[in-house]
């Protein structure tokens, strides 16, 4: 999700869950891989079990809610008409999309909307804060800090980008670098028509996607502990190179030679791109939650320290279509509010202990219309419930340190 929107940090120093109070401060330092905050204190106990793990059952039934949701709406139908990939293969509803151009630039567009992000917003906020002395803060800006899966989840919003313009999900990764000799690109592909008019663009754009990637695996693990080194500024860089790269060099390419780049030439690269990147991605997105919920429902009837594990494992596996799939983040996704239902980050700690002590889950709903305020954030009403669930709510229930969390003792 948009890290510069919804952002919310942790809303108090001090939190209270089953007696336990804990203190935080800017002079924290996040290098020793643990910290001192007060999230981190939060634990499961013989005490809030019960709530703990009738709150992941809730979390992780919302998301497949959402994800059946979201493959149904670009499989199925959409808001009761058409599906949305005929809307976009078709391209001939001039409310959506009126050309196979247009589709092209919107594809073009959230690449560069999460290339952005990943640089300006994800390691970007935490960098920005850390050397501005306010380290606490710096750590709590981390995405999946609590798993210790940051440079997982961004080098994966990378591979987003490439199967985007390369029309392939089969993009290969050995000693954390992007390889490009045997990764594959499709015949018709994004990457295949700027070729044949501009082969020198063609090449630049797979270059900066590797060099991002590489980049970002670069940084030593985990992100949290090494949110100033200068690999995660090197990283940081990559990123904002491959999105000035997608702005001003592929997106004028496409959008001001609409002759060169008609319906005829374009019409199957799009096709392609919903037939073998879009769909197959949201379908694992889809079955791999169910397997989520599967084990965390399996963790709740017995929960063990080989569940918890198994649970934990599961989140990583399901995690990845979704941090593959943030090239492609419009259409239902955006419009029906299931990124930040999936995806908001940071939590909101304060909203999130109370509702381990009161198990109240009836928070983590909200019903109607999705609406956003003037500068397109989500009404306090959605996203106070946004903020308490999703993949990252999960997460934290799931892992402390890196590690999957123990069952408590009876």
């Amino acid at each position: 999700m948009k890290m510069k929107k919804y952002f919310l940090y942790v809303a108090a120093c001090m939190l209270s869950l089953g007696g336990m109070m804990s203190a935080c401060s800017d002079d924290d330092d996040p290098s020793n891989g643990n910290g001192n905050g007060a999230v981190e204190e939060i634990d499961i106990t013989k005490d809030n079990a019960s709530n703990w793990y009738s709150y992941m059952i809730n979390v992780a039934n919302l998301l497949k809610e959402d994800a059946t949701t979201l493959y149904n709406d670009w499989k199925t139908s959409y808001n009761g008409g058409e599906s949305y990939a005929s809307i976009f293969i078709n391209h001939n509803n001039s409310a959506y999309f009126g050309t196979a151009n247009n589709c092209v630039q919107q594809i073009i567009e959230g690449c560069w909307d999460i290339a952005n992000e990943v640089g300006d917003a994800k390691i970007g906020d935490p960098y920005d804060l850390y050397v501005d002395g306010k380290t606490q803060d710096a750590l709590y800006a981390v995405e999946s800090w609590f798993s210790w899966h940051s440079r997982e989840d961004y080098s994966n919003n990378i591979i987003s980008i490439y199967s985007a313009i390369c029309g392939t999900r089969d993009v290969r990764v050995n000693n954390d670098v992007m390889d490009l000799a045997n990764s594959a690109i499709a015949a018709n592909s994004l990457y295949n028509v700027i070729k044949a008019n501009d082969e020198k663009l063609a090449n630049d754009t797979r270059e900066a996607i590797k060099k991002a990637h590489d980049a970002i695996l670069a940084i030593p693990a985990p992100f949290r502990s090494h949110i100033n080194s200068a690999e995660a500024l090197a990283a940081q860089q990559a990123c904002a190179d491959l999105a000035d790269l997608l702005d001003k060099r592929l997106h004028p390419e496409i959008a001001q030679k609409e002759n060169v780049y008609n319906d005829a030439v374009l019409n199957e690269v799009v096709k392609t791109y919903v037939n073998d990147v879009v769909l197959p991605t949201y379908l694992d997105l889809k079955d791999e939650v169910a397997v989520l919920l599967e084990k965390v429902s399996a963790l709740q009837k017995n929960p063990t320290d080989a569940n918890f594990k198994a649970a934990a494992a599961q989140w990583i596996v399901a995690r990845k279509p979704w941090e593959t799939s943030e090239a492609f983040l419009f259409g239902p996704v955006a419009d029906k509010g299931l990124d930040p239902n999936m995806d908001s980050w940071p939590l909101d700690a304060d909203a999130i202990v109370n509702i381990l002590n009161s198990g109240d889950f009836t928070k983590l709903q909200w019903n109607g219309e999705f609406i956003t305020d003037e500068n397109g954030d989500p009404v306090e009403s959605i996203a106070s419930a946004q903020n308490v669930r999703g993949f990252h709510t999960l997460e934290f229930l799931l892992f402390k340190d890196g590690d999957p969390r123990t069952a408590p003792a009876e």
